[in-house]
């Protein structure tokens, strides 16, 4: 029967029967007092009970919709069936079937809602929690963020299916709120903790990478975007201090991230920049972080004050832990780091523990503190471009994060040591490991076997350097590395059958060797010649060259070093450097 125009001259909508259970939160289909109720959420836009009442009441579980004489629901004969509900027209929800329990939603593999629901949340520093609330309350997130402009100085932003590099910058500016009582009041900040943050393209491993702020660098020329919006360059610096390349004399993220490209060969995707308030909300909303410490430490000037062994630290507490040096090491700002990378490695793990993954409260907390402690670039300002992030990020296993730091030495033109240079006989090995993506831990079986399909094309009988055809281009080496290269494999190598082939049509990062599978022997002679690792061969197509005969394509990417100059990278992080990976505790001394 019909429930509409019945009865007492009232119009009672089906919606009407929907109401609200305080003790689920749940709309519930209520047929009677006495009748079983469903949990199912109301029809999509019967959010108000009554809405769908011509008076403007909802109907009254204890109100029978009858004509006089007729049974009402309440006096139906036990086992008899309630008569069903006809659906509403337009209405987009059935009905139960008459006398049956309204069927609840099928429930979704609570595993599966989890993973689904916080898989963003899985993620290794304190810059990656702004994006563990990628799913939740999106406007309100998106009006937390605040972002500046890259000035041109990135690569336009991370790529799913590319390797990413992230420059995590901590700052030590004193204005803003919490960040009061810290060192010179008024303070414009500098780059104080500088990560560079490298994860493989297949997601596998990354790399820590810690500069230093007392390293020596050059610092260039910034074009940096104005708050009216016109463009101003900030003038560059020879011999400073890195860490004076944010803050000082106008500069922004974007000059340290020119700063970091000068100094690494490796251009930063995105930025994200933290303040003092970003360590202490950060660990609060995770519930604390576990440090260790080898020796008491009590150090007045970050007012850190421990005995030896574990804590679990928050707030002003785990800030302090990390601005102290004076307690820990040799004193200086390498030891810190060392500090820094412990407390991060120990911040990771909290964020990908089952603790915080399961606890919606601490998900919530991590997404609001995130979003408001951290400036990103305007490549990265929404929270769909940091959930997309954090989601790349969380594929990582701790135990493949590797912490290091630039390899440095004392500044030999001091004599009070304070500031540091590069170690020429090891950063350039380390700043080549990242560039071509060499994991610093031991990669997995996968990888070995698919490094070892790639090495494979190096092996075989090689053809002689006067029966190799190859055709030269410049794909974004420095001018006129095409033709030295010709004259040398000419001249020097005895490669006769070779040309310049002008400027390729686009620029490549590495150079390559593109050859036919009739070709394998010229292409393995002529990457011997050159000094070409495995992964610079590519199987392809062969081209004619002005002879009409077929030949080979090397490209010079912008790898290409000069004619002669080896282009295999190392494949393996050197023994001697110092690091350490995200799964482990070191109890700082």
């Amino acid at each position: 029967m019909d429930a509409q125009g019945r009865g007492r001259g009232e119009n009672i909508d089906p919606a009407d029967q929907w109401v609200l259970n305080p003790n689920t939160g749940e709309y519930e289909l209520r047929l009677s007092p006495s009748a079983p109720q469903s949990p199912i959420p109301a029809p999509r836009g019967q959010r108000n009970p009554g809405a769908g009442n011509p008076r403007g009441r909802s109907a009254s579980p204890d109100r029978a919709t009858e004509r006089p004489g007729r049974a009402s629901p309440e006096r139906e004969t036990p086992g008899r069936d309630v008569p069903p509900q006809r659906r509403r027209r337009g209405a987009q929800e059935e009905e139960p079937p008459a006398g049956r329990r309204g069927r609840r939603p099928a429930k979704k593999d609570k595993k599966t809602k989890k993973v689904l629901l916080w898989t963003s949340g899985t993620v290794a520093f304190v810059v990656l929690a702004a994006g563990v609330g990628g799913y939740l309350y999106l406007e309100h997130l998106n009006d937390n963020i605040t972002s500046v402009s890259d000035d041109g100085a990135s690569t336009g932003g991370f790529k799913k299916d590319q390797a990413i590099n992230i420059l995590l910058i901590g700052t030590d500016k004193r204005t803003g709120a919490g960040n009061e009582g810290y060192g010179d009041k008024g303070s414009e900040g500098h780059a104080d903790t500088t990560i560079l943050l490298h994860v493989s393209k297949d997601r596998s491993n990354a790399t820590a990478l810690s500069i230093p702020r007392d390293l020596i660098v050059d610092i260039p020329d910034c074009p940096t975007q104005q708050e009216d919006g016109s463009e101003k360059i900030i003038p560059g610096s020879v011999g400073a201090r890195f860490n004076t390349s944010l803050g000082q004399g106008g500069r922004t993220p974007s000059c340290t991230m020119r700063t970091v490209t000068e100094l690494t060969g490796i251009k930063p995707d995105n930025f994200m920049v933290a303040d003092f308030n970003a360590v202490k909300t950060l660990t609060t909303a995770v519930g604390g972080v576990e440090v260790c410490l080898g020796k008491d430490i009590n150090d007045p000037d970050s007012h850190l004050n421990l005995p030896k062994g574990t804590h679990r630290i928050e707030g002003e507490e785990a800030l302090a832990f990390v601005r102290t040096r004076h307690s820990v090491g040799l004193g200086g700002d390498l030891s810190r780091i060392e500090l820094q990378q412990q407390f991060l490695s120990s911040l990771m793990r909290e964020l990908k523990s089952n603790d915080t993954l399961t606890s919606p409260s601490k998900m919530i907390k991590l997404a609001e503190a995130g979003t408001e402690a951290l400036t990103v670039d305007s490549q990265l300002n929404s929270i769909n471009k940091l959930k997309d992030l954090g989601l790349e990020l969380g594929k990582l296993n701790v135990k493949n994060l590797t912490f290091t730091t630039i390899p440095v030495i004392d500044n030999p033109a001091e004599k009070i040591k304070a500031t540091v240079v590069l170690d020429q006989t090891k950063a350039p090995e380390v700043f080549d490991l990242i560039r071509n993506d060499v994991s610093f831990t031991e990669v997995k079986q996968k990888q070995k076997q698919e490094k070892a399909a790639v090495a494979a094309r190096l092996k075989g009988e090689k053809a002689p350097a006067s029966e190799v055809r190859v055709r030269i281009l410049n794909g974004g080496a420095p001018a006129g590395s095409a033709q030295s290269t010709l004259s040398w494999l000419q001249v020097d190598q005895g490669v006769g059958k070779s040309e310049n082939a002008g400027n390729a049509p686009a620029e490549l990062a590495k150079t390559t060797l593109e050859y036919a599978p009739d070709q394998a022997d010229q292409a393995r002679r002529l990457a011997d010649i050159m000094g070409l690792s495995a992964s610079a061969l590519k199987p392809g197509e062969s081209v004619t060259n002005s002879q009409g005969l077929p030949a080979m394509t090397l490209t010079l990417g912008k790898d290409f070093k000069g004619a002669g100059v080896s282009l295999t990278p190392p494949d393996k992080a050197p023994d001697d450097i110092k690091k350490s990976t995200a799964d482990k505790v070191v109890c700082a001394e």
